[in-house]
């Protein structure tokens, strides 16, 4: 299995920017498609972008379009979720998850498809 740290959480204003970052350890994170996902208290874990593991492909929740970037770099194994124009609704834990690539459609967002999980790095927004 790969092993997922998350790290570059923290807190930002409202209209600020924050680079996530995934690093993986135990296997080459290239052979993977590779998701990031939030939690806010109270709420379920909702699909946030994913990429392909090849990079050519990503996927973006509606909400995040525009704002949020998501991309890799296989040589570093390592995954990166650019976040600009943060907004407070986009606080919480944010998670980096990885599933084997072509095992699942690429559209498959739901979270339960992903069996390598990090453990978070927690993003405030203050307005």
């Amino acid at each position: 299995q790969v092993q997922l740290v998350e790290s570059g959480g923290g807190l930002v204003q409202a209209g600020g920017s924050l680079r996530l970052s995934c690093a993986a350890s135990g296997r080459t994170l290239g052979t993977y498609t590779v998701g990031w996902f939030r939690q806010a208290p109270g709420k379920e874990r909702e699909f946030v972008a994913q990429i392909t593991q090849s990079g050519i492909s990503t996927s973006y929740t509606e909400s995040v379009k525009g704002r949020f970037t998501i991309s890799r770099d296989n040589a570093a194994n390592m995954v990166s979720l650019q976040m600009n124009s943060l907004k407070p609704e986009d606080a919480g834990v944010y998670y980096c998850a990885a599933r084997p690539s072509g095992i699942y459609n690429f559209r498959n967002r739901n979270a339960a498809s992903y069996e390598n999980w990090g453990q978070g790095t927690q993003v405030t927004v203050s307005s």
